[in-house]
């Protein structure tokens, strides 16, 4: 396709028309790996004189083209775009950085993050010297930091071993890179564009800082330059002159970016290098350097900015928090605390104290927008950003290291407005000042309960001061007040009826008015109490999830549902309900705004966990899942297919607990069936693991309809869909370990009734086995053909020999009939038997041991919770930033987002050979067959079918293997003895 009827197709895709829009990304699909194509796009995007429109769309085709095709994640995957393509953008993209609009420019910016990402250094050496060259050009200074940045974050949380290439990149371009910063920093009453070139050089040194300082930067004189540079931006006052008028643009206005990254350098070299503690021996000089000469010059700069919150002029939310963050990193450590010391009364009163209380952007937004209110209020990552979070952490670090000295006078200071708020007129209560005392003793819960003579006194301040604003005419102290009464919910009471008081006011609030009031008295809960109040509350749950799509809501109602278990069987089916309808509303407002936030889809996600955890509080009660079937049906109907991608896991969840802990699989679940394999042989593969768990169901425990059932003939689509995905040359072992699981379940459970299948299963088992690489896999291989032989062992035989598997020296496996082995196989056989079930017999005794041995550690143990005071996070500083999203501590977030659901992905970063899955919820037949019995039960029948083979297999045996044969024997009679008494315990206890 030519450039002018590309830009035409381009246009026609952008056309209102369904019909034309349609043609046109089928034609761009058609044509997008024909050679040039690629180079065509660029054109385009480059050709001042097309319409911007086509452009724009030019440039998104662009990018997602190269961030698709550039560099295939599979290395086996043939390359889409030719190298003599590859080289013409190479060649041209980066001079057209500079001359694209932004608009375009972003899209550019990401492509070629993408090919730096994939070809830099190997396959682009030249990359590094264009920067160094154009860093010379006046002209081209900022395309060559643009791209120098991109270069710099590929390194940015690299280990030391992959960082090399970042050193070289430092030593070629920092000096160069000094020297602009250095001319930057003097121009006097310097433009906008100025600032934006800091921007991107402050960015392309944090990336280049992030982990370790490189070691051109340890020259005194070179650091030294840098740091002077830095300084002078952060005493420099921001401009006032075209500051703009609305706060969300001022925050990201030029200037103020330029501040808010210069005090996240400042504070990352700060908390990583200029902490001694933290430094290895060789950088112990590096950090005492800083402390020195730097530190405390940066926070005297910190408590000059801060000065604004006293005056009441412009900081933005994120400079205001980086800069308490330095504050409360500070108190851990003597020098730069006895520089705080004569400050620390204004610090504390005068700027932390007035940002922990209620403000008019807090006000604004809950008058205008309470759904919004409540999001920020439980938004772990708006915590990252926030003034009250900071100012929150520099309080309780301040008492908790420097208590002695503070918290005494701090509680004298919120005493003091607890005394002025109850004297006031009702006119004039200082209300916000209130709502920060609450805050202020919620956020010190922990340390008063442990010291005296607070622990003594916070029953009495609850009621006095507390409790009186659940009835309060302003909505955010009854919000604050259930907050404060959920904070010291755990207090031991000596007047029970405060405590219950404190429960109905926190329930009475659940009916509150204002939304915010409602959630937080939800969250304030202390669940030990509501057990009288279940019904009352749960009917106030589900009104408020009618009010608001919120996931925080959800998982407190499934906390409940967790902490009652079967107690909540009553309430099973009503439950279900209420969250099924929430489901629903949730999904109709994410299909209504395509545009919407994540938070009505986590709440979607919450609603089918909170399912789940119902169904399993009473899967001993089998009866509620005829009843709560009809109520889940649509959910599980509809979001079985394409549709529910977003919930499929959840989805199977409960498909799973419904066909294991119903009475029966009813045939409206059945129908269920040909939706998961439809998925399955579309687009489910990634979640096979989850769809094997009801498959097994099905086949385990509705054997009988499985079988008999040819319409849909569900033998014949299990056979379809497995040996598809064996047979698929290009599917990982991993992808398909779930395959042989379910052909053992078949085997397992259709004993007798499935001959057919035996061949074409053992020969697809046999085939992939021969393919195989994953020890794992090849054991679950193996394990098929094992099965086989529990199913039929004559047919499994003679279709092996058909097969020809017999000589094949990678198929293993362990004949059962005696009748077709040689004498001599025999002997190997039952030598190597006795040693695995020897072996076997020794691991479950050291795993019984263990376990016991780990039972009596956990008596005593013990966490040292405070096992170092001076310890000082040293990534704290790291947040979000709607414009600078790659500033984020990725390692930070995943941590916390790992905390939050309580458990690591085993292997969503190890791909080796150890990863062995865990199947002990899988249940089979074979589960009952204990190997000893078996093997002595197998020995007997020789003994009595063919006496003469057997005595030859004896004679053959040394006296080891005999005294091994013996006390399997042995063992064998203690376990059939222990097996007995086990069913008879189980059967009394019924």
């Amino acid at each position: 396709m030519d450039l002018q009827s590309l830009a035409v197709v381009l246009r026609a895709a952008l056309s209102h028309v369904p019909e034309e829009r349609k043609a046109a990304e089928e034609s761009l699909n058609q044509f997008q790996y024909a050679p040039q194509h690629l180079v065509r796009l660029l054109q385009i995007i480059v050709d001042g004189s097309c319409d911007m429109a086509v452009r724009q769309v030019a440039s998104i085709h662009f990018k997602n083209f190269v961030a698709k095709n550039w560099s295939p994640n599979d290395p086996e995957e043939s390359q889409k775009i030719s190298e003599s393509d590859k080289l013409m953008v190479r060649e041209n993209i980066l001079g057209f950085i500079v001359q694209v609009p932004p608009l375009l420019r972003a899209q550019l910016g990401e492509s070629i993050k993408t090919i730096i990402h994939s070809d830099y250094p190997e396959q682009w050496p030249v990359l590094l010297h264009w920067v160094t060259h154009n860093l010379e050009s006046e002209n081209q200074i900022f395309g060559a930091l643009y791209v120098l940045r991109v270069l710099s974050r590929k390194y940015e949380f690299k280990s030391e071993e992959e960082r090399i290439p970042l050193y070289h990149i430092v030593e070629e371009t920092f000096p160069r890179l000094l020297s602009i910063f250095s001319k930057l920093v003097q121009i006097v009453n310097p433009p906008i564009e100025v600032a934006d070139l800091i921007k991107l050089i402050c960015k392309i040194f944090w990336s280049s800082i992030y982990l370790e300082i490189p070691k051109q930067l340890f020259d005194p004189n070179v650091f030294n330059a840098w740091m002077s540079l830095f300084i002078n931006l952060l005493e420099r006052p921001v401009p006032v002159e075209g500051q703009p008028l609305d706060p969300d643009v001022r925050k990201s206005w030029g200037w103020w970016k330029v501040k808010k990254w210069t005090i996240h350098i400042l504070n990352r070299l700060y908390t990583r290098f200029g902490d001694m503690k933290l430094q290895k021996p060789e950088s112990k000089a590096f950090a005492q350097m800083f402390q020195k000469n730097y530190a405390g010059r940066i926070l005297g700069c910190h408590l000059q900015i801060l000065n604004a919150v006293r005056t009441g002029d412009y900081l933005p939310d994120r400079v205001i928090n980086l800069v308490l963050q330095y504050l409360t990193n500070s108190v851990t450590k003597n020098s730069m605390y006895q520089l705080m010391q004569p400050q620390i009364d204004i610090i504390l009163f005068e700027i932390i104290f007035p940002l922990m209380c209620f403000n008019d952007n807090d006000q604004k937004l809950w008058d205008e927008d309470p759904h919004e209110y409540v999001r920020k209020g439980y938004d772990i990552i708006e915590d990252l950003y926030s003034p009250r979070t900071a100012a929150m952490d520099f309080v309780s670090e301040l008492v908790r290291k420097r208590g002695k000295s503070n918290l005494q006078k701090f509680i004298h200071f919120i005493v003091d407005i607890f005394r002025r708020y109850d004297e006031a007129s009702i006119e004039i209560k200082p209300y916000r000042q209130k709502d920060g005392a609450l805050l202020a003793i919620g956020t010190l819960c922990d340390k008063l309960k442990q010291t005296d003579p607070y622990k003594a006194e916070l029953e009495r301040m609850l009621v006095q001061h507390v409790f009186p604003e659940f009835n309060s005419h302003v909505g955010h102290l009854r919000a604050k007040a259930a907050w404060v009464a959920g904070q010291y919910a755990h207090i031991s009471f000596s007047d029970q009826d405060n405590f219950r008081k404190a429960m109905h006011c926190i329930v009475s609030g659940m009916r509150d008015p204002d939304l915010p009031v409602r959630v937080d008295s939800v969250f304030a809960l202390h669940l030990n109490e509501i057990r009288p109040i279940l019904p009352q509350l749960l009917d106030e749950f589900f009104k408020l999830m009618n009010e608001v799509e919120n996931e925080d809501l959800v998982f407190t109602l499934e906390t409940i549902v967790d902490k009652f278990g079967e107690e909540m069987a009553p309430y099973a089916l009503g439950l279900c309900q209420n969250l099924a309808a929430a489901f629903w509303r949730c999904m109709a407002s994410q299909e209504a705004d395509d545009e919407a936030d994540d938070s009505g889809a986590l709440a979607a996600v919450g609603c089918l966990r909170a399912i789940s955890t119902i169904l399993e509080s009473v899967s001993s009660l089998p009866h509620l899942f005829i009843q709560i079937e009809p109520t889940l049906l649509p959910i599980m109907r509809r979001m079985l297919t394409s549709d529910g991608q977003d919930v499929y896991e959840e989805v199977l969840e409960i498909v799973s607990y419904m066909t294991f802990f119903s009475p029966s699989i009813s045939l409206d679940m059945w129908s269920l069936w040909p939706l998961m394999m439809e998925a399955l042989n579309d687009w489910a593969i990634d979640f096979f693991e989850n769809i094997l768990v009801p498959l097994d169901n099905y086949v385990s425990r509705g054997s009988d309809h499985f079988l008999a059932c040819k319409n849909p003939d569900y033998q014949q689509s299990l056979w379809s869909a497995l040996s598809s995905i064996m047979m698929d040359q290009n599917m990982e072992d991993s992808d398909i370990e779930p395959a042989p699981k379910l052909i053992e379940v078949v085997f397992q459970n259709c004993k007798g009734n499935v001959d057919q299948w035996v061949e074409p299963y053992l020969s697809l088992t046999i085939d992939r086995l021969r393919r195989a690489h994953k020890p794992y896999l090849k054991c679950l291989l193996v394990q098929v053909i094992a099965n086989a032989f529990y199913y039929n062992p004559s047919l499994t035989l003679a279709t092996l020999h058909k097969l020809g598997a017999n000589k094949s020296k990678r198929v293993v496996y362990e004949p059962i009939l005696r009748d077709h082995i040689p004498g001599e196989a025999l002997n190997r056989i039952f030598k190597a038997t006795l040693d695995l079930l020897v072996a076997y017999k020794e691991q479950v005794a050291e795993s019984k041991k263990q376990d016991d041995a780990d039972g009596d550690d956990m008596d005593g143990f013990d966490a040292d919770e405070d096992e170092d005071d001076d310890e000082v996070e040293s990534d704290k500083e790291m947040g979000l930033d709607e414009e600078d999203a790659d500033e984020v501590n990725s390692l930070h977030l995943q941590k916390l987002a790992a905390e939050a659901r309580g458990f690591q992905p085993a292997d969503e970063y190890d791909d080796s050979d150890d990863d062995f899955s865990d199947d002990e919820e899988l249940q089979s037949p074979i589960d009952e067959v204990d190997p000893f019995i078996l093997f002595v039960e197998t020995v007997q029948g020789l003994q009595a079918s063919d006496p003469i083979r057997f005595q030859s297999l004896m004679q053959t045996l040394d006296f080891r293997y005999q005294a091994l044969a013996s006390g399997i024997a042995q063992h064998a009679e203690e376990r059939r003895v222990e097996i007995e008494k086990e069913k008879l315990e189980k059967a009394n206890a019924q």
